[in-house]
């Protein structure tokens, strides 16, 4: 029996020997931790790669989605109490970012094919209250921007981007949002050895307020011009995120590659996949789902053969206990969910990642479509 893990770091060591050490080491010989020369070239070099003007470190993506909307608020743009859609299927971080903000989060369906938010169900989610829309590139497959900015353009709204899980996914033309929020937590494609996010953006001023933020409201020392937060990319971190950063476009195309495979080669007809996007580079499948009505037996199925798995995510934000209260007295916004909740229900992660082996592939092939 093969051992599959669900996910491995090994690539890491294995593309970039001894050079992570190396960098880190420099660090603590420079002997400077907190916004130096190491998190100014990672900015740079990650504003960049994504085609936009401006990078700011934070401490964690949680907090870029947070910082991103809160300068939103600062500049006007935004005000407490507006609603901001959101999809009712993301990871918890999103809602839990909009009500930070004093925001109110509006959840809505997903397209049932891809996963991401639907764009048909946009015009019944809003209100006379709602001002942005706040897109998640689930998985990693980018949303249906040009349609989303399109009907924000036509509903004066504003776009901002959940980017956690979609390092390197790219549109032709670019993303005419006013923001994105990236995550560096360890597992994500470009992760770093600890925490880290950063706030991507072309408004200039935006990222200014951001940075101030993430400093304690302060834009010159024991200034503070905002009351802000402690929320920093650290030298460490941005000193291994520059370092992987190149490698970043190779280990997205072996994840592609993989999922080409698990698209061409899963055939149980108990076993639904979401489709390969036209445009190949609009994925980087941070994670590959598969969707099954007998999920739970299909894991341990799954398990007994020596595969991990993961469920993303088996309880969906409107119906987390943390949130009972809002939902009650309106300040989280939603309708009927059934298809988020089918989502929760049968959703099942298999292996993805650039450590996974040609063999670990078809061995996860053949025991999908062994399950009966």
């Amino acid at each position: 029996m093969m051992h599959v893990p669900f996910y491995s770091l090994d690539y890491v060591e294995r593309d970039l020997g001894s050079s992570l050490g190396e960098s880190v080491d420099a660090v603590i010989k420079s002997n400077w931790y907190i916004r130096g020369s190491r998190c100014t070239a990672f900015e740079e070099a990650f504003a960049a790669y994504c085609g936009k003007k401006a990078c700011v470190g934070v401490g964690n993506g949680l907090d870029a989605l947070t910082l991103m909307l809160k300068a939103s608020i600062i500049l006007g743009r935004l005000a407490e109490g507006d609603e901001v859609i959101v999809p009712a299927n993301t990871f918890v971080a999103t809602v839990l970012a909009v009500r930070a903000a004093g925001l109110v989060p509006v959840l809505v369906e997903p397209d049932p094919e891809t996963c991401n938010l639907d764009v048909a169900r946009l015009a019944d989610a809003c209100s006379e209250k709602t001002r942005a829309i706040l897109v998640v590139h689930l998985y990693g497959r980018l949303a249906d921007m040009p349609a989303i900015c399109e009907f924000a353009k036509a509903h004066d709204l504003q776009v901002f981007e959940d980017a956690a899980q979609a390092h390197g996914a790219v549109l032709a033309g670019g993303v005419p949002s006013v923001a994105a929020a990236y995550s560096f937590y360890p597992t994500k494609n470009l992760g770093a050895m600890g925490d880290g996010g950063a706030v991507v953006t072309d408004d200039l001023e935006l990222a200014q307020v951001v940075r101030s933020l993430g400093n304690y409201g302060s834009e010159q020392k024991y200034v503070n011009k905002y009351a802000g937060v402690n929320s920093r990319l650290d030298e460490i971190q941005a000193a291994i995120l520059l370092a992987k950063l190149p490698h970043l476009d190779a280990w997205n195309n072996r994840r592609r590659e993989i999922a080409a495979r698990y698209c061409a080669e899963i055939k149980n007809p108990q076993v639904r996949l979401t489709p390969l996007p036209a445009n190949p580079n609009a994925h980087v499948w941070h994670v590959f789902p598969v969707f099954c009505e007998r999920r739970d037996e299909l894991q341990e199925f799954l398990k007994a053969r020596g595969i991990e798995t993961l469920v993303h995510y088996p309880i969906p934000p409107h119906l987390q206990e943390a949130f009972v209260g809002a939902v009650a007295c309106g300040e989280l916004r939603h309708g009927a969910l059934p298809l988020t909740e089918e989502q929760a229900r049968t959703e099942l992660s298999i292996p993805m990642g650039p450590s996974l082996t040609d063999d670990q592939v078809a061995y996860v092939v053949e025991s999908i479509n062994a399950f009966i």
